[in-house]
Order: structure tokens, then C-alpha cells, then sequence
């Protein structure tokens, strides 16, 4: 897929009416994963995420979120030790900055965010679109960092008060979810990881094929070692196991007649998903998909994607409570 096309997210030369948009679904690259690139890349490598889709899903990512959870986050950060000009927020994989527009107007006080991704693209439009005033007033400000968020360590999140991110625990290793949580521990920062995918799909009316393509999309979710709907599981023994309170809330989407620019997406990535994963469905696959996209368009579908919120309450650096 070339980067033009995965920006704009519009079919290009070719490509069929629709399309994907980058993000929503698979990626068309045998073995890629459909996400902010994580490790050492090549920086011409084109974006995973077309800003249509983040753009799209905005509105029921903010719906979704767990407000349970940032009652317990306020407190810690009120009482986080030398905090009195201000928090520092690290977003990672931050996209167009949805994680900022929604929470920095939920917390008072000054914030400095510093907003992760490896996509410059999206990174200039996070900064630009952020938020620039707390609950309070207090001013927000912002800036930039392309690289690897897989790679960060404890020194790098020296002076950080809170590390954030959404959509990102479910396209992690085992491996890079404890290095997570061993980098909070050791900066002494809590962490609201946001949106990771339970593995659990509802669809009304149902179909007798649901269940079959929920499971074909998590067995492509668990691909080359991803976790998918195990994330969770997996970063709570990890950041219990570094001494931190973690609390879980469910934020799943609600999907019905006023969202369904986003459920069509959502359905043709979903489907293509399983498909990849187990190319025998697709006999029965096609004409599921022509059904389910015309209740949709009909107003005659709703869907429950369901998510799970994660709170880590790590201790404070120097051993504060």
C-alpha cells in the first residue's frame, strides 16, 4: 500500500469503490501489523493508520472511555510528589491526538503532553489539534516525538507524571507489555491504557456466523505474537507484578444507526480480518458481509465491540505512597 493512499484513505488507481480505509482493517501486507510501527523501521515505510479512520472511530473512542477511572487517576496525581508546576503526560502512539482532546479538559491544572508516534504525518496533526487549556483554564501544551514506544525505558520517562495511550496494549508482546510496565514502575508513574480489544463482539440481530468470524479475527489479533484480546490479562500480571494497583473498566463502543459510517468500516475490516486469518471463510464470508452492511445501511443494526480500560497505580518515584 503506498502512502498516499493510505493517507488519504480513498481508493486510488485500481482499487475497488470499498475499499478499507488503512486501520480499519488488514493491511494488505502478508505478516504486517496494522498499527503505529513499534520497533526499528523504515521511516518511508507508509503509516498503518489513515487519519480518516482515527478520525472516524474519535467520537466513540470518547463515548467508550471509562470515567470511572479518572477519579482514582486525579487523586494520584494531585498527590504525586514535586508536581506543583504542572503534569507531564506521555500520549504513545498517539495518532491525531484523540487521548489529549478527550482527557486534558477532564484534569485541572497546567499539562505538558508529549505526544509519541512514528508517523510525522499524524504527529503534526496531533500538535495542531490538541487541546490548549485544562478543566481549570491552566494551560496545555505539546510536543513531538517520532520513534519506537516500544523501546521506552524509565530514563526516558524521567519526570513523567502519567504515561497514556488507546487502541495500543492489544498490538503488543508479552514481552514489550512488561517492558511497559517495568518503564512506568521505574519513572514511579501511573498509566491509563485505553480501548484495548476484549475479544467480545455483539451484533443485533445476530447471525448464525457471528461467532465464527469473532473467533477468525482474535486468532488474526494473536498473530506474530501479539497479544489481541489477551492484552489485558497480560498487563495487569505485569504492572501487579512491579507493585502497582491496577484497576480494569469496560469501555466497549456502542454501535447503532448514528454511527454507521464507522460500523461499515468497522464490519469490512473485521471481516477481512478473519478472512485473512482463515481464507475458508470467505465462501460464506462475501454474502455475510453484503447482509450485515445492508442492515447497517438500513439503520436495522447495532453492535457492541467491547473494550477494557486499564488504571495502573504504580508507586511514586522515591517511594511516596
Amino acid at each position: 500500500m503506498v502512502a498516499g493512499s493510505a493517507r488519504s484513505g480513498r481508493p486510488g488507481p485500481g482499487q475497488a469503490a470499498d475499499v478499507v480505509i488503512p486501520g480499519a482493517g488488514p493491511s494488505g501486507n502478508p505478516g504486517a501489523r496494522p498499527t503505529v510501527k513499534l520497533r526499528e523501521a523504515d521511516p518511508d515505510d507508509p503509516p498503518r493508520y489513515a487519519p480518516e479512520w482515527l478520525e472516524l472511530r474519535e467520537p466513540a473512542d470518547a463515548a467508550a472511555r471509562a470515567h470511572d477511572l479518572l477519579d482514582p487517576l486525579r487523586i494520584r496525581l494531585a498527590n504525586l510528589p514535586g508536581k506543583s508546576g504542572g503534569v507531564v503526560i506521555h500520549d504513545l502512539g498517539c495518532g491525531t491526538g484523540s487521548m489529549g482532546r478527550w482527557l486534558a479538559p477532564c484534569l485541572d491544572g497546567a499539562q505538558h503532553w508529549i505526544l509519541h508516534d512514528r508517523d510525522p504525518y499524524l504527529l503534526h496533526f496531533a500538535a495542531v489539534a490538541s487541546p490548549r487549556s485544562a478543566a481549570d483554564g491552566s494551560r496545555v501544551t505539546v510536543e513531538t516525538r517520532r520513534g519506537d514506544v516500544a523501546r521506552l525505558t524509565a530514563d526516558a520517562l524521567h519526570g513523567a507524571s502519567l504515561v497514556t495511550a488507546s487502541a495500543l496494549l492489544d498490538v503488543l508482546t508479552r514481552e514489550e507489555i512488561d517492558a511497559l510496565a517495568a518503564a512506568c514502575a521505574g519513572a514511579g508513574c501511573p498509566a491509563l491504557l485505553t480501548l484495548s480489544v476484549a475479544g467480545r463482539v455483539e451484533l443485533t440481530p445476530s447471525h448464525p456466523l457471528d461467532s465464527e468470524i469473532a473467533q477468525a479475527f482474535n486468532d488474526h489479533q494473536r498473530r506474530d505474537g501479539l497479544l489481541g484480546p489477551d492484552a489485558v490479562t497480560a498487563a495487569t500480571e505485569a504492572f501487579s507484578e512491579h507493585g502497582a494497583t491496577v484497576r480494569l473498566h469496560p469501555s466497549p463502543w456502542r454501535l447503532g444507526p448514528e454511527q454507521a459510517a464507522l460500523t461499515e468500516q468497522w464490519l469490512r475490516g473485521w471481516v477481512g480480518a478473519a478472512v485473512e486469518q482463515h481464507p475458508d471463510l470467505r465462501a460464506h464470508a462475501d454474502a455475510y458481509l453484503a447482509e450485515r452492511l445492508a442492515a447497517c445501511a438500513a439503520g436495522q443494526l447495532r453492535v457492541t465491540v467491547h473494550h477494557t480500560d486499564l488504571l495502573a497505580l504504580n508507586r511514586p518515584a522515591g517511594g511516596a505512597s
